[in-house]
């Protein structure tokens, strides 16, 4: 019986230390990060609807950084930064001074930078961001040539293809119904019909 008591505890004596120097470990360790200070730019990505018919400028989004100074100050470069897109230097807001057009550009990319207003020392590192523009179906769809040439042999049986007539919509065709595309037969329908393959 001595013998098992003394199996059992050099069995269990190892699992006892490991046990101990883990929690000792994970004790270290969360003071090492309770310690460090992690900065970081904090937004979600910015959008704002093509052709807003409300007056300008336009509310495009907040970049946000977690660094706490009473002198910091925000500033945008790249596309078109401080033309068609500023930012409110104290608040992080960021406007549109011009009506967008998705089909012109549909996104821009722009860099996000912090900086300390009394000596302009950085107080992050820059980040990029981009501004997609969402689309309104605001196109009509188009024909890619002005005349369409067809013909057919005389006799031929119902449903003979006789030509194909192609249409392109300059909306987003990843937004629902915005660049569908659909063919009627106006004139002569009473003799040809067309699917919506055209």
């Amino acid at each position: 019986m001595s013998h098992l008591i003394l199996l059992f505890s050099l069995f269990l004596a190892p699992a006892f230390a490991d046990g101990s120097q883990k929690s000792t470990q994970n004790l270290c360790s969360n003071d090492i990060s309770h310690k460090r200070q992690k900065r970081d730019w904090i937004w979600n990505q910015l959008h704002i609807q093509e052709e807003l018919d409300t007056p300008l400028p336009h509310h495009v989004g907040k970049i946000t950084s977690s660094v706490r100074n009473k002198n910091a100050k925000y500033i945008i470069e790249g596309e078109f930064a401080n033309t068609i897109f500023k930012v409110e230097e104290t608040s992080g807001d960021v406007y549109a001074f011009e009506r967008l057009d998705r089909e012109k550009k549909a996104e821009y990319e722009l860099t996000a930078l912090i900086i300390d207003r009394t000596n302009n020392r950085s107080l992050e590192r820059p980040s990029r961001f981009i501004i997609k523009v969402y689309d309104i179906n605001d196109n009509a769809p188009v024909f890619v040539h002005k005349v369409f040439n067809g013909s057919v042999p005389e006799m031929s049986p119902v449903g003979t293809s006789v030509t194909k007539v192609t249409a392109v919509d300059a909306d987003d065709p990843t937004v629902s119904g915005h660049a569908t595309v659909t063919y009627e037969v106006t004139t002569g329908g009473e003799y040809f019909t067309i699917d919506d393959s055209g």
